[in-house]
């Protein structure tokens, strides 16, 4: 007599693939699915023009000031939406704005591109007045929330550090700006209206980057502006995020560890 072993072999294959599914799932989707923090999609409209961004807020009994975090070149990426979930843990409310609102496939976000290719070459398609115009609207959204206490911080990952750096030299109601791996406005008219700190996190890898620091440094300084970088040897590009994932002694990893504890010691003594 055959014997039909066709389901439950298939059952028991069903089994170990979600396992090693589970296994292998990505740090931050996990920590998303994880969190017991609040998350929400928000929308903001201005000018016609919404703006999909990420709000995640502390688990604290008072209002907290917020920090808007602004995305590398590949948009909004469920990795900088964990990043939201890691600052708001730490205290702060975090939002997260998706930059490619509206400039994806049949007007979608980040998460309607093909590939990531498509989404960085959309991101150097932006229009400067936009990205800032989006900028302020998901910052005013946020500065003004009933959880929040009002102070508005910014900080940003490689294209988006470079904006953030760019963007405190617009927003004169910042009291900090987080550069991470991201470059400075070459108009020295505009670093002269900078109203807060510049922090700078930057790999000893990544001389594209890097190397543009003693300029910016003495520009800051003829500015009047507070600048302090720091560089961390052996570091590449994106140490932030690949340094999640690295292995134990990985200069990305510790590069990663010990820019995040300088940023929450910047923000509880600022």
């Amino acid at each position: 007599m055959l014997i039909d072993r066709s389901k439950p072999i298939s059952i028991f294959v069903l089994f170990f693939s979600m396992a090693g599914f589970l296994l292998a799932q990505d740090p931050a989707i996990q920590r998303l699915n994880e969190s017991p923090r609040h998350h929400e999609w928000v929308k903001v409209t201005h000018d016609g023009h919404t703006v999909q961004a990420f709000l995640v807020f502390p688990q604290v009994s008072g209002k907290v000031p917020a920090i808007l975090l602004i995305h590398e070149n590949r948009g909004l990426s469920d990795w900088v939406r964990s990043m939201a979930d890691q600052v708001a843990e730490a205290g702060y409310i975090a939002i997260a704005p998706d930059l490619l609102s509206g400039m994806g496939p049949g007007g979608g976000k980040t998460s309607d591109f093909p590939d990531l290719n498509a989404a960085r070459d959309a991101i150097y398609q932006l229009p400067q007045e936009q990205v800032t115009a989006d900028l302020d609207a998901v910052a005013d959204y946020v500065k003004h929330h009933s959880a929040g206490n009002g102070e508005l911080m910014v900080a940003g990952f490689c294209w988006g550090g470079s904006q953030t750096f760019r963007y405190a030299t617009h927003r004169q109601d910042l009291s900090a700006a987080f550069v991470f791996y991201g470059t400075a406005p070459e108009s020295q008219e505009a670093l002269q209206s900078i109203p807060c700190p510049v922090y700078g996190f930057y790999g000893g890898n990544d001389a594209r980057v890097s190397s543009t620091i003693p300029d910016t440094r003495t520009r800051m300084q003829q500015a009047g502006k507070t600048y302090e970088p720091v560089v961390y040897d052996g570091a590449g590009h994106g140490f932030m995020r690949s340094g999640e994932t690295a292995e134990p002694g990985d200069p990305n990893r510790q590069a990663r560890e010990a820019a995040w504890a300088r940023w929450m010691q910047l923000l509880e003594h600022r």
